[in-house]
């Protein structure tokens, strides 16, 4: 008998969420850990396999399941291993469709993870019966994944859109990734707040809620924002800016019907899509005016990276 689920698992810089996906792409069930709270790799592997496999006996589904699909940071659908992820505790080359597919018993494929989002939104979202369109994730850093002619581009090693590590300001912020200037640093959850500490130090005399807030937050910014302060508005206006202006950079490559922003940054409505739409409009070549959509994810914030990643679960061998 054919089993009738897979298992999706969408790993982030903070937290690792996973799902049990049937062949209607409906998430069944779903839980979660803290990615970055275990200082080794296969005590992490250990904690998620506990995790999932209660979740399984919970569901009847311990011997249910076809495979697993992972989308995870820096990795390498070729190679089945995370590399040298930046937003990750661990360093270097990690074997995680090796690790998981040892402890399940089960083909284990992954991928980066915001291809898997890409997957996720082209089969059950905004992208549905679109060939070309780009997805940008706006999480702890700046995730890419590009859909060409219906096909995921990969490259040759596995490592193709990476469009959070395109440099927005050349000799800019320090990235995680050893370069200076990368998308990432200005227009992740992490690079709004490093925006405002610039903002702060630079606008000493100027009255505003965030001096008062320790250890800010994008939240802390948005909601401060909202409640009409200048500079936290003016945070949003820069970074929406920033990205709308490298999103401009990305049509003149592959000439997408539409890009697909996803992620919790993306949840700051106009305050950051008004200033990016402009700066978008603005810098891209007159061939490619009013011809691109920008278009916000249609699906939930965890389902989109879970049912991207389940879909390679049932192409897993």
């Amino acid at each position: 008998m054919n089993k009738p689920y897979v298992l999706g698992i969408d790993i982030g810089g903070t937290n690792t969420v996973f799902g049990l996906v049937d062949a209607r792409g409906t998430v069944v069930a779903s839980s979660s850990i803290k990615t970055g709270i275990f200082p080794l790799f296969e005590e992490y592997i250990d904690a998620l396999y506990n995790a999932i496999k209660a979740l399984l006996v919970a569901h009847g589904a311990e011997d249910q399941v076809h495979g697993i699909g992972v989308g995870a940071p820096n990795a390498n659908y070729y190679t089945g291993k995370i590399e040298y992820a930046p937003n990750l505790v661990w360093k270097g080359e990690l074997p995680l469709a090796e690790a998981l597919s040892e402890k399940f018993g089960i083909p284990v494929a992954i991928t980066n993870d915001a291809n898997a989002a890409a997957i996720g939104e082209m089969t059950y979202g905004a992208a549905r019966g679109m060939k070309d369109f780009i997805m940008v994730t706006l999480g702890t850093g700046v995730g890419g994944g590009v859909v060409c002619n219906g096909t995921m581009v990969y490259g040759f090693d596995g490592m193709a859109g990476e469009l959070g590590h395109l440099t927005a300001r050349r000799n800019g912020r320090l990235c995680g990734c050893g370069r200076h200037g990368c998308l990432e640093t200005y227009c992740s959850a992490t690079g709004v707040v490093r925006t405002a500490y610039e903002f702060l130090e630079a606008r000493v005399d100027e009255p505003t809620m965030l001096r008062d807030r320790l250890d800010l937050t994008s939240k802390d910014i948005y909601d401060a924002a909202m409640a009409g302060d200048k500079m936290a508005q003016d945070v949003f206006e820069f970074t929406g800016k920033v990205l709308g202006e490298m999103l401009a950079d990305f049509v003149s490559f592959t000439s997408p019907q539409a890009i697909i922003i996803f992620g919790g940054l993306a949840k700051s409505g106009e305050l950051l899509m008004k200033p990016l739409r402009e700066a978008f409009e603005a810098n891209n070549m007159p061939i490619h005016k009013g011809k691109v959509k920008i278009l916000l994810s249609e699906l939930k914030e965890a389902d989109a990276a879970v049912l991207g990643a389940s879909a390679l679960g049932w192409e897993a061998k």
